[in-house]
């Protein structure tokens, strides 16, 4: 690769609806270890790490902004710069942010565009179609990853490869784009060595992108630049101007400017690359054992064949079974035939109209301080695990409606309760009556649980009033 560093941009907006119950709007596929110990996030990251590869610039939505700092501390990105983006707005706004930032130093840097929740195996073969790249970046194109397709699959779209560039080995020139096809056209696509899987991850400069992007989706750039322009700093992260952002169009940079530019070409590869879009896509990914099943976490397996069985709470049996895909979380279970793995999307939609909290949140509740779970509910009262992490704090904050108790079971917590602070051990406990002035730390060097009851006529989670907050949130 070049003396020239590469900006590696990361896009982590989507929900990764096809993989609920794990994968929600709440905490979304790309925050999960699923084919690693790692998660996808953090696999993504270190991927995208080298001497000759800058810091990422992550653009996120602003709900996930603390998990997705955390992530990358675990895995030694310290200096990443984050883009917080007041509403989603597909992949063109959100590339065109981070171009227009990274622009604002140097407009020739090129720019490596990837989502943050797909999985690559070859990392040798990668880098090396990524020198490709970078070379055909350089010199104007807006480069793409197509990839050899090992099945005919109807879930991605599709690149033509057009002619060799002269000026780039390895490149060639994309002869068009195609939809997600139906299961006859996509046989012939994947039998006849001239149709790629899109991958959608993108090589370009700076400069090139903007310049297409004015040329060809020109509603995205002006509010794009007015929300990079009015942006401000909170804490480690870039806010984008919000009512600026919020009026550009949704739309993907496939759609705005790859299938529109003339300058569009593609770098031939096999990655072992898979979106990890579906649980049958992480059938195919798993470690199978002689049986040809992959089982995660707390899961028996008898007599079954070719499933994918995963649990993150209670034990799961399976008996019986082929080409099935259990997944079981703490508040839901997901049981199908794994061919028909692209329609939990229609699940979680009917979960959706039926206003059913399941659609998209879990029942543990991540927050910059920690975390929260619902142990349980009932006629004017509810019980919380609560974990605080060492030197974190909650907001100063108090109840209109509500009144609290909290039993320690593990650590020290630091109680504010109006003028008084008191410390508390494991077994200890304090009241908390309706309307005190109240905050919670952990000043120790292990994390702080403890059991929160709550009694009232009305526990919702916004009878909040925040009145200091260490994390912006007032």
């Amino acid at each position: 690769m070049s003396d020239q560093r590469i900006v590696p941009v990361i896009l982590s907006g989507g929900s990764g609806t096809r993989l609920w119950p794990v994968s929600r709007e709440s905490f979304p596929k790309q925050l999960w270890p699923l084919v690693s110990d790692r998660t996808m996030m953090q696999e993504t990251a270190a991927r995208a790490a080298g001497p000759t590869i800058a810091p990422p610039v992550v653009v996120c939505n602003q709900e996930h902004r603390f998990l997705i700092a955390e992530q990358l501390r675990a895995v030694g990105v310290h200096d990443a710069r984050i883009v917080l983006e007041p509403v989603g707005r597909n992949s063109a706004p959100a590339i065109a942010a981070a171009a227009e930032l990274v622009a604002e130093e140097d407009p020739d840097a090129v720019l490596w565009m990837m989502a943050a929740d797909a999985s690559i195996a070859d990392l040798p073969a990668l880098y090396a179609a990524l020198d490709a790249a970078v070379t055909a970046a350089r010199a104007g194109y807006v480069v793409t990853f197509g990839m050899k397709p090992t099945a005919p699959e109807t879930g991605y779209g599709y690149i033509e490869i057009g002619e060799k560039l002269p000026d780039a080995e390895g490149v060639h020139a994309v002869a068009r784009f195609h939809e997600k096809p139906d299961a006859a056209t996509a046989e012939r696509f994947a039998a006849d060595g001239r149709h790629l899987w899109n991958s959608g991850m993108f090589v370009f400069t700076a400069r090139t992108l903007l310049r297409e992007m004015e040329a060809h989706a020109p509603a995205v750039l002006p509010p794009v630049q007015a929300a990079v322009k009015a942006r401000t700093t909170d804490l480690d992260f870039i806010r984008l101007g919000a009512e600026a952002f919020a009026a550009a169009p949704s739309i993907s940079l496939d759609y705005a400017v790859a299938e529109r530019t003339r300058k569009a070409a593609v770098v031939p590869a096999d990655l072992g690359w898979s979106d990890v879009g579906s649980w049958s896509a992480l059938w195919d990914l798993g470690e199978k054992d002689d049986a040809g099943n992959v089982a995660v976490g707390d899961v028996v397996l008898e007599g079954a064949q070719n499933c994918y069985v995963r649990s993150d709470g209670m034990l799961a049996a399976v008996v019986g079974l082929q080409d099935a895909v259990v997944v079981v979380t703490e508040d839901a279970v997901l049981a199908m035939h794994r061919s028909m793995a692209q329609d939990v999307k229609k699940v979680v939609d009917r979960l959706k109209a039926d206003g059913r909290p399941e659609a998209t949140a879990h029942n543990r509740s991540y927050r910059p301080w920690g975390y929260y779970e619902s142990l349980i509910q009932g006629d004017r009262f509810q019980v919380k695990r609560i974990v605080v992490e060492p030197g974190r704090k909650l907001s100063l904050q108090s109840h209109y409606h509500r009144a609290e108790h909290w039993v320690v079971v593990n650590g020290t917590a630091r109680v504010t309760r109006d003028q008084e602070v008191v410390i508390l051990r494991e077994n200890e406990s304090i009241y908390l009556p309706l309307g005190c002035v109240h905050r919670m730390e952990n000043p120790g060097k292990i994390p702080l649980t403890l059991i929160e009851v709550q009694s009232g006529a009305y526990l919702g989670e916004d009878d909040i009033v925040r009145l200091e907050d260490t994390y912006n949130r007032v």
